[in-house]
């Protein structure tokens, strides 16, 4: 197998893993739509305390519309069995629905984990409740505790206007795995029948749909909305994740890489500029002058027809001054700086090379 073809492969599997973890993730759960539901036989549903409300006299019925439709019912008591942790905030349909005189009771509210026991038993008006979290509330000046320990509140209430919100921590309070803890069902059954009025649990939560309010269809308000109902979210996201780990592996953006050319090297100006370098630290100004004097001069020479062997000053200026109308005394300096003056600092040397740059042009 070539270095492609082991690259195309390596490509292959880490798409196909993100695949299974993907529609893992994003498949749509049966089991925890069910669990809290009253249709449920599971340890975590809530179909032994159904069949036990019936059995002593109270029955329970089963809502399975959206929550917008109880708008028509006023007066009854409504269970919530979330199937994990939710926030205890209510919205503003619920708030008004609750000031209108109803009653609603939520299981599985988050609260922090406190250094309370994960299981505990607790003494209560219909006898012990077994309590299987370390979760406690720490309730506000407007709500009042039903049911806690020193730790803080696990069952605690709030009288809005009319109505009432009562909030239980653990979704899982009266499950089908506490049907040999009485009192925890019976505790329940009391906080649900202390107003007298006809109790409902909602089971639209789970997923259950009434043939009436399948009818009536939601609107979707944009498009999102419409992604998030259907098979196109998990596709659209699956895909972007791919594409991602496409471009990641390659190491590219859509194309092959584009070679970069290596910058062009002068390696005369590399050597004059590490020369120069060494020179200044060594404050070697007079040998420099020096040196790019004699060049200096020999160009000049050349220029005026005088050959290529270094001549005497004296014996350059007459033809500079015939040659060019210009006084000897001008060149003179600048011949006089590179052989007998010494040129004490940088600047005199700056001044005296942008000197001979003048006299060039």
């Amino acid at each position: 197998m070539n270095f492609s073809k082991r690259r195309l492969a390596i490509l292959a599997a880490i798409a196909l893993v993100c695949l299974v973890v993907l529609t893992f993730f994003l498949a749509p759960s049966r089991d925890r739509l069910s669990s809290g539901s009253t249709y449920s036989r599971a340890p975590d549903g809530y179909g032994a305390w159904y069949a036990f409300m019936e059995k002593q006299g109270t029955p329970v019925r089963r809502w399975e519309r959206s929550f917008a439709a109880l708008e028509k019912q006023a007066s009854i008591t409504l269970l919530r069995v979330r199937g994990g942790f939710g926030e205890s905030q209510l919205n503003s349909a619920e708030q008004q629905w609750i000031e209108r005189g109803n009653t609603l009771v939520t299981l599985g509210v988050w609260q922090p984990v406190t250094e309370a026991p994960f299981s505990s038993s607790i003494e209560s008006s219909q006898g012990e409740v077994k309590i299987e979290t370390g979760r406690r509330a720490s309730l506000e000046k407007e709500q009042s505790q039903l049911l806690g320990d020193r730790f803080g509140a696990i069952v605690w209430e709030e009288t809005i206007k009319k109505g009432r919100a009562i909030w239980i921590v653990t979704p899982h309070f009266a499950a089908n795995a506490y049907q040999n803890e009485p009192g925890n069902f019976s505790l329940l059954a009391q906080i649900l029948t202390e107003t007298d009025r006809p109790i409902w649990v909602d089971e639209y939560l789970h997923g259950y749909r009434d043939p009436e309010d399948k009818k009536e269809e939601v609107t979707i308000e944009n498009w999102v909305d419409y992604l998030a109902q259907t098979p196109l979210l998990p596709i659209a996201v699956q895909g972007g994740i791919i594409l991602l780990v496409a471009i990641v592996a390659q190491n590219r953006r859509f194309g092959r890489p584009q070679p970069i050319d290596p910058p062009e090297t002068n390696n005369s100006k590399t050597y004059i500029q590490a020369l120069g370098s060494v020179l200044h630290k060594a404050g070697s100004r007079e040998f420099v002058a020096k040196t790019i004097g004699k060049a200096e001069q020999l160009a000049l020479q050349e220029h005026l027809g005088l050959g290529t062997n270094l001549l005497e000053p004296e014996a350059v200026l007459p033809a500079w001054e015939v040659q060019t109308g210009r006084s000897a005394a001008e060149l003179q300096s600048l011949l006089q700086s590179s052989s007998k003056r010494k040129l004490r600092s940088d600047r005199q040397l700056l001044n005296w090379l942008e000197k001979w740059k003048t006299l060039r042009k």
